[in-house]
């Protein structure tokens, strides 16, 4: 058994600390939120930082991504869908009621008037089977097949199905990790300023021991690794009666504007991608820009009453890639930019292999 430290408690954190000790290991974790349940909605200001997989809308789309993406993320992405099934399965199974893991496949949309754009977009992600066999290629949809699919669609959309893409319930998933590990100690309110093999340094104890210390802190990780913040902004919105089964897109020439259905007749409206470290409100600009969009392409949504706006720093290196270091006592993982949730669980797990702790520990009997 290893004794483990984990600075910080978002996706990657959270992750680590439920496979970890689920294979025996004694794992403490280290972050400055308050505790693991997700920031409040309705409010423009909700204090302190926090994770940024809060704000995530939880789209599990390898394919879509090769629009800015490389084939490696696309590979990645589509191991960690399989992987995101199995943990979901797993808290499920552990007592867990929330949901947390839909897989429908996804949608791209494009006007008339933006099919040129569209049309540039999908030549890239129709390299899908040529990058590994087991990525599909878009599926192209005419007006019957969209309609039988997803009938609240505005008619006369062009349509592409991205087969087997999925979602994560980016909070549920976030508190159901932390809530089912009980043998982790979650040390919730302390900052970790530095991490160096062997030990974390946290602001007002020092530095505390351990056999392998992981960084996973995010934007939260500089400056000992060089990251820059990249904003991302979402709307939640409330309509009844509204019905979309699966994640859409539409394709645009400036912006991806994307509509997520959550439970409890929820969608959240996102896209923007601001090369800015402010993490105030959403602005004016980018809500009138994703709402118009959104409505565009379902036009129930004319009624939909806005319920929640949130602002977020994602962590991204210079090349926009993510980074796992590992040598004897440290671990980092980082620069996950705006692929969070879709690469965690395939860069956990490479990860792990790394620090040779992909095998479960053996269990002990006492006598």
């Amino acid at each position: 058994m290893a004794r483990i430290g984990i600075a910080g408690a978002g996706v990657l954190g959270r992750l680590l600390a439920w496979q970890l000790s689920r294979a025996g290991h004694a794992v403490t974790v280290f972050d400055p939120a308050s505790g693991p349940e997700a920031p409040p909605t309705g409010q423009l200001e909700t204090g302190a930082p926090f994770a940024a997989g809060f704000t995530a809308a939880g789209m599990l789309s390898p394919i879509a991504e090769l629009d800015n993406a490389g084939p490696e993320i696309a590979r990645l992405g589509w191991r960690s869908l399989a992987l995101w099934r199995e943990v979901a399965q797993t808290l499920r199974a552990d007592g867990c009621n929330a949901p947390l893991f839909e897989q429908h496949g996804s949608l791209m949309l494009a006007h008339g008037a933006d099919l040129g754009a569209a049309r540039r977009v999908l030549a890239r992600l129709d390299t899908a089977p040529t990058l590994a066999a087991e990525l599909p290629a878009p599926q192209a949809l005419d007006r019957a097949a969209l309609a039988a699919l997803e009938p609240a669609l505005a008619p006369g959309l062009h349509a592409w199905l991205l087969p087997d893409e999925a979602q994560v319930m980016s909070r549920d998933m976030l508190h159901a990790l932390a809530v089912h590990t009980p043998k982790v100690h979650w040390c919730w309110g302390e900052r970790v300023q530095r991490v160096e093999a062997g030990a974390l340094q946290v602001a007002g104890e020092g530095p505390v021991g351990f056999d392998l210390a992981i960084d996973v802190r995010g934007v939260g990780a500089r400056p000992d690794i060089a990251l820059r913040g990249v904003r991302g902004e979402v709307i939640w919105l409330h309509a009844p009666g509204v019905t979309l089964q699966r994640p859409v897109r539409l394709l645009h020439p400036r912006h991806r504007v994307y509509i997520v259905p959550r439970p409890g007749n929820l969608f959240i409206v996102g896209a923007s991608e601001i090369e800015s470290e402010d993490r105030s409100p959403v602005s004016l600009r980018s809500a009138v820009e994703l709402m118009a969009a959104a409505q565009s392409v379902l036009p129930e949504l004319a009624e939909a009453r806005i319920v929640h706006m949130e602002a977020n720093l994602r962590p991204a290196l210079p090349d926009n890639e993510p980074h796992t270091h590992a040598e004897p006592g440290l671990l980092r993982i980082n620069g996950l930019f705006r692929h969070g949730w879709l690469l965690a669980p395939a860069l956990v797990q490479d990860a792990l292999a790394l620090a040779g702790l992909d095998e479960p520990e053996k269990e002990t009997v006492d006598v």
